[in-house]
C-alpha cells in the first residue's frame, strides 16, 4: 500500500545523481537526532499520537511500554497512510500542513528515534506497516558506485529514515490502532529511554489537548498521566492576511501556511513545584520560564527546536500570553494562594522577563482581590492591614478595599498588584472624627479586645471615649475606673480629670498609658497637678483642697513624698489663703525653730481637726523640717530644681567635683531638707538634723557618672557647711575636739553636744589626710597657712609641708603667700618676697636672707611643684670660686661611710658665689674647710646625711672608731 520501493528508488536516484544530497541528508538526520531532538523521543511519540487522535476526532490515548530492550508506543486515532510514510521518510516535509491544532508541524520530530535505535518500525491495524534498517540502507548505498566515496568518508554511516521498507509482521496491541516499535541500540539507549519515561508528567497531555491519557508501563508497573487536577485557560485565533504579512515576514514559508495561534496556561491544584520550568511550544523547549504555571504557546522556534525565535510574532504571542495569564488569575479562587501566582519582574531569560513585564503591567487594574466591604477589587484599590479576622471585621467599613484575614500584608505580590499596605498606626489615625462618630462605648471595648497590641507605640494614639461624652486621642492621661478602685467619683469633679467611659474600659488602655483611678494615680495625674498649681488663683479653691486632702489621706502619703503639693491653696488660722508650704502646724516642732520675722502662716484648726496633722504635713504644711525625696535626678541645671535655697550653687559645686561628661550624672536617691534658710534656733535645729530620720539627708549622695558610682556632698550637708550654724561659725572653720593635732591653731574647736560623725558630714575637720583628700582641702590649708593671725610652730609646719608634698599639683592653685622660715623665725611671706624651697643643705648659706620653705630634701622638688615656687638651686649659681688642694679622705671614714669619695678638696677659705661657706658638693666633688664642713660634705656625697655628726666626731678623734662602730651596731632595726 505504501509503495516503499518507489520511495527508496526515488531517494537512491537523487543520491546517485547528487552525492552531496546524500551527505546533506545524512548530516541533517544526525543533527536532528543528536542535537535538537536528542532527548525528545517520548515527547515526539506523544505528539504523533495526539495528531492521530485529532485527525480521527477521538480522545487520544498512548501507551508506552519498555520491556526486554524494546520500546513500544501504541496509540489510537487515524492510521498510518501513504502521506504519513512519506513524511516520516522525508526530512523537513510534514504531512500535517494546514491541520489546525496539530502538535507536529515540521516533519522532523520522528528523527528522535535515530538517537536510540537502528531498526524502528511502525504499523497500523487498518493499513499495514513500514520499517527502516540502517544495515539494509547501508547495503543499498554500497551498491551504488557513485556513493562509494561519500560512504567511505562517513565510515559506513548512512541516513536511517530515508529508505522505508514494507513490513506487515508487526502486530498492533488490542484496543489501539497504531504501534511504533523501537528495538533499543544498547544499554545506554535503554537508560536514556528509561529516564525520559520516568520524567514524563502532566505536561504531555496539557501541551497536547488531543491526547487525553498516557499510560507508561515500566518494570511491570503502569502509571497513567492525564491533565486532571489542572486549571487550564486557553486563547487562540487565526491570523488575518495582513497579520501574516506583518508577523511572519521573518519566518519560513511552511509556518505561513499555518496562520493559527494558540496560548494555553495550566496551573495545578496541588504542588506547584511540579510545574516544568520551561516554555512549551507546544513541546518542551529549553526556554526558561520561572512561573508557577505551565505556558504552552505556538511560539516560533529556532531551527534546533530548543529556543523561541525573537521577532514580531513572538512579541504578539507574549502579549496574548500575558492576557491569558491575567484571565487565569481571575478564574482561580480568590484565596491567599493566588498571591503565589503573581510574578515578580526578574525573569530567568529574555522571554520570561518579557512575559512578566506584560503581566505585571496589567495586574494592578485587574479585579482579583476580595475586600471585606467592596467585593472583588483591583489591587490598586485594595488595602492590606495585619490583624485578626475579628479586628479586620470591625474596621472594614472604615478602611476601604480592606483585604480579609489571611492575606499576608508583607507578601511581595501585594506590591506588584498595587495594594497599599496600611500600617497599624495609620489605621489608628483613621479611627477618628466622622468615621467613628456613631460608635458607642461597647464598640470601642470590642475594638480594644482585638486590637493588635504587639507594637504598643503603633496603637498608642488609639481614640478613647470619656464618661463626659468626649473622644480623646490616646489613653495616656486618662483614668480607668475598675471594680477595685476606691476613689469616690464625686470627689473628682473639681479636678477636671479625664475618666474613661465605663462601657469602654479595657486592660489594654492601662498598657497604653492610662492609669487605674487609685488615690495615688489620681494625685499623679497632670490635671490634678494643674488644679493644685492653679488653686491659689481659683475662684473656688475649697473644693479642690477638700478633694486633694481626701486623696492624700486615702493614698497614705507621707511628708515630703509629693513636694509639689506644697502649692495647694489652704486656709490659715487667720482666714487667708496660703500655699500649703507656707503654713505651719501650730503644734509642730518647726514652729519653735523658725525666725519670727519669717512670714509663715498657721494652718486653720478645722482643717487640722478634720484631716489630722499627718495628712496636712503630707500635703506640704510644715510640721517638722520638710524633706524633699526624689529619684533618678539628672544633675543638670535644667532638670534639677526642687525649689531649695541655693540649689543652683550646690549643683555647681557638685559638678565641679566630677569630670566633664557628655551625659549628665544621675543621683539615684535624692534627699534634702528644705527651709533651712528660715531657721533661727540652730542648736535645736542641729539636734533634730543629726538624728534619724533627718540624719539621712546629711549623708553623701551616690552619683552615677560615666558608668561609675561616686559620692558627693548632699545638699543639706553642703548648705550647713557654708553657713554659721555652729556657735556663729561655719563648720568648715572648725575641727573636732579630738581631731588631728596638726590642725590645732588653724581651726577652731567645734562645740560639744553633736556626735563627731554628724559634724564631719557637715564639714567640720577631723584629720589632716581627710582634709587634703577633700575637694579644695589643699587650697584651704594653704590659705590658713598664709593667715598671719594663726599660729603654727616650726615642727607643725614641717609636718604640714611633708603632707602637702604628696598632693597632686593640678589640685592646687599657686598661693599668693606661704608660711616660711626667715632667719630662724616662722613667718608669712608674700610670693613677691622671693621664698624658695631648699633641696640641699650646702645651699642654705647662699639663701639665708630669703624666706625658706624647709622640708625633707627628698620632697623638695614635689613641694616646689605644689607651691609653684623655685628651688634654691634654681635661684643661685652655687659655683666654687676659691682654690684648694686635693686631699685623700681618711681611711677611717669608710668604716662609717662605705660610699665616701676617695678624695676631697681642702680650702683655707671656701668661697661659693663669692660667699664664705663651710662646705659644698659641686660637680661631684666635695669642697670643705674645717672638720665640720668636711664631715657634712662627705656624709652628703655618700647619701648618709644623717651620719654627719658621727663623721665629725671620727675626724676629730680617729681612735674612737671602734666605739662608734659598736654604737652603730646597737641601732634599732627600723634605722637599718
Amino acid at each position: 500500500m505504501f509503495d516503499t520501493a518507489r520511495l527508496r528508488d526515488t531517494v537512491l536516484a537523487a543520491w546517485t545523481a547528487s552525492p552531496a544530497r546524500f551527505r546533506e541528508d545524512a548530516n541533517a538526520e544526525e543533527d536532528f537526532a543528536l542535537g535538537g531532538y536528542r532527548d525528545r523521543l517520548v515527547v515526539e511519540l506523544a505528539q504523533n499520537a495526539a495528531d492521530a487522535a485529532l485527525r480521527a476526532g477521538v480522545p487520544g490515548r498512548l501507551r508506552l511500554t519498555l520491556a526486554d530492550g524494546v520500546l513500544l508506543a501504541a496509540n489510537v486515532g487515524a492510521p498510518l497512510d501513504e502521506t504519513g510514510v512519506e513524511g516520516l521518510s522525508t526530512l523537513r516535509v510534514s504531512g500535517k500542513k494546514g491541520e489546525a491544532g496539530a502538535a507536529g508541524r515540521f516533519g522532523v520530530g520522528f528523527a528522535a528515534v535515530v538517537s536510540v535505535t537502528d531498526t524502528p518500525s511502525i504499523a497500523s491495524r487498518a493499513t499495514g506497516g513500514v520499517r527502516w534498517s540502517r544495515e539494509e540502507t547501508a547495503a543499498l548505498v554500497a551498491a551504488r558506485p557513485e556513493l562509494a566515496a561519500e560512504l567511505e568518508g562517513r565510515e559506513g554511516h548512512v541516513p536511517l529514515l530515508r529508505l522505508p521498507f514494507s513490513d506487515d509482521s508487526l502486530g498492533v496491541p488490542e484496543g489501539y490502532d497504531t504501534v511504533v516499535r523501537l528495538p533499543l541500540r544498547d544499554q545506554a539507549a535503554e537508560q536514556a529511554v528509561r529516564r525520559m519515561l520516568e520524567e514524563a508528567g502532566p505536561a504531555l497531555p496539557l501541551s497536547m489537548p488531543a491526547l487525553e491519557t498516557v499510560e507508561i508501563e515500566l518494570d511491570g508497573r503502569t502509571r497513567t498521566i492525564s491533565a486532571d487536577g489542572w486549571h487550564v485557560v486557553a486563547e487562540s485565533g487565526t491570523f488575518t492576511p495582513e497579520q501574516v504579512a506583518e508577523l511572519f515576514a521573518d519566518r519560513p514559508t511552511e509556518e505561513r501556511a499555518r496562520p493559527y495561534w494558540e496560548v494555553r496556561w495550566a496551573v495545578p491544584a496541588g504542588r506547584r513545584s511540579d510545574v516544568p520550568k520551561v516554555v512549551h511550544a507546544p513541546t518542551p523547549s529549553d526556554e526558561p520560564l520561572d512561573l508557577p504555571a505551565l505556558l504552552i504557546a505556538s511560539f516560533p522556534m529556532t531551527t534546533d527546536r530548543r529556543h523561541v525565535a525573537p521577532g514580531p510574532l513572538t512579541d504578539f504571542l507574549v502579549a496574548r500570553a500575558a492576557e491569558a495569564y491575567v484571565r487565569l488569575l481571575r478564574e482561580l479562587p480568590a484565596t491567599p494562594d493566588l498571591l503565589d501566582l503573581v510574578p515578580g519582574l526578574m525573569g530567568k531569560g529574555a522571554l520570561d522577563a518579557a512575559v512578566r513585564r506584560e503581566i505585571v503591567t496589567a495586574l494592578p487594574d485587574t479585579p482579583l482581590l476580595p475586600s471585606l466591604s467592596d467585593g472583588v477589587v483591583p489591587g490598586n484599590q485594595a488595602r492590606a492591614v495585619e490583624g485578626s479576622a475579628e479586628f479586620l471585621a470591625l474596621i472594614a467599613g472604615i478602611v476601604p478595599g480592606l483585604l480579609p484575614a489571611g492575606w499576608a500584608s508583607r507578601h511581595p505580590a501585594l506590591t506588584t498588584l498595587g495594594v497599599r499596605r496600611v500600617d497599624l498606626a495609620d489605621v489608628v489615625d483613621m479611627l477618628s472624627g466622622e468615621a467613628v462618630e456613631d460608635k458607642d462605648p461597647s464598640w470601642w471595648r470590642s475594638l480594644y479586645e482585638v486590637l493588635p497590641a504587639d507594637d504598643l507605640e503603633a496603637v498608642g494614639a488609639i481614640a478613647v471615649p470619656l464618661a463626659d461624652g468626649r473622644l480623646v486621642r490616646g489613653p495616656r492621661g486618662t483614668l480607668v475606673l475598675t471594680g477595685e478602685s476606691s476613689v469616690d467619683p464625686s470627689l473628682l469633679a473639681p479636678l477636671g480629670l479625664r475618666i474613661v467611659h465605663p462601657g469602654a474600659a479595657h486592660p489594654l488602655l492601662l498598657r497604653l498609658g492610662a492609669a487605674e483611678a487609685t488615690p495615688r494615680t489620681v494625685l499623679e495625674d497632670p490635671l490634678t497637678h494643674a488644679a493644685v498649681s492653679e488653686s491659689l488663683h481659683n475662684a473656688e479653691p475649697e473644693p479642690v483642697a477638700q478633694a486633694v486632702l481626701a486623696l492624700v489621706d486615702a493614698a497614705g502619703l507621707t511628708a515630703g513624698e509629693a513636694p509639689w503639693l506644697a502649692e495647694l491653696a489652704l486656709r490659715g488660722a487667720d482666714g487667708e489663703l496660703y500655699a500649703a508650704g507656707e503654713l505651719l502646724l501650730a503644734e509642730g516642732s518647726l514652729a519653735g525653730l523658725i525666725d519670727p520675722e519669717v512670714p509663715f502662716g498657721v494652718a486653720a484648726p478645722d482643717l487640722v481637726e478634720r484631716f489630722g496633722p499627718h495628712v496636712l504635713a503630707a500635703a506640704g504644711v510644715l510640721d517638722g523640717f520638710a524633706v524633699v525625696n526624689d529619684s533618678d535626678v539628672l544633675l543638670d541645671p535644667a532638670e534639677c530644681d526642687h525649689d531649695l535655697d541655693l540649689e543652683d550653687e550646690w549643683l555647681e559645686a557638685v559638678l565641679d567635683l566630677l569630670p566633664d561628661l557628655d551625659v549628665p550624672p544621675v543621683v539615684r536617691e535624692f534627699t534634702a531638707v528644705r527651709d533651712l534658710e528660715y531657721v533661727a534656733d540652730w542648736p535645736s535645729a542641729l539636734a533634730l538634723l543629726s538624728r534619724p530620720p533627718l540624719r539621712a539627708a546629711l549623708r553623701p549622695m551616690r552619683v552615677l557618672a560615666a558608668g561609675e558610682t561616686v559620692e558627693v556632698p548632699s545638699y543639706t550637708a553642703w548648705w550647713l557647711s557654708r553657713h554659721p550654724v555652729l556657735g556663729g561659725r561655719k563648720p568648715t572653720e572648725l575641727r573636732l575636739p579630738a581631731g588631728d593635732p596638726l590642725l590645732f591653731g588653724l581651726y577652731g574647736e567645734a562645740p560639744a553636744g553633736i556626735d563627731a560623725d554628724a559634724l564631719k558630714m557637715i564639714g567640720v575637720r577631723s584629720t589632716l589626710p581627710e582634709l587634703l583628700d577633700s575637694h579644695g582641702g589643699p587650697e584651704e590649708l594653704l590659705d590658713l597657712l598664709a593667715d598671719s593671725s594663726l599660729e603654727v610652730d616650726r615642727a607643725q609646719l614641717r609636718s604640714l609641708w611633708i603632707a602637702l608634698a604628696a598632693v597632686d599639683p593640678t589640685r592646687v592653685s599657686p598661693p599668693e603667700a606661704v608660711r616660711a622660715v626667715l632667719k630662724g623665725t616662722v613667718t608669712v611671706a608674700d610670693v613677691e618676697d622671693g621664698p624658695v624651697v631648699v633641696e640641699a643643705p650646702d645651699l642654705l648659706p647662699l639663701v639665708e636672707d630669703r624666706p625658706l620653705v624647709l622640708a625633707p630634701f627628698d620632697l623638695a622638688e614635689a613641694l616646689s611643684e605644689v607651691l609653684d615656687l623655685p628651688l634654691a638651686g634654681e635661684e643661685v649659681a652655687g659655683a666654687v670660686t676659691s682654690t684648694g688642694a686635693e686631699k685623700p679622705v681618711p681611711s677611717e671614714v669608710r668604716s662609717l661611710l662605705p660610699g665616701a669619695p676617695s678624695t676631697y678638696v681642702e680650702h683655707d677659705e671656701l668661697l661659693v658665689d663669692g660667699r664664705p661657706v663651710p662646705w659644698r658638693f659641686f660637680e661631684g666633688v666635695v669642697h670643705a674647710t674645717g672638720v665640720d664642713g668636711l664631715a657634712r660634705g662627705l656624709a652628703w656625697a655618700s647619701g648618709q646625711w644623717g651620719d654627719r655628726l658621727a663623721v665629725a666626731a671620727l675626724l676629730r678623734d680617729p681612735a674612737r672608731v671602734p666605739l662608734l662602730l659598736a654604737e652603730a651596731d646597737l641601732d634599732p632595726t627600723a634605722s637599718i
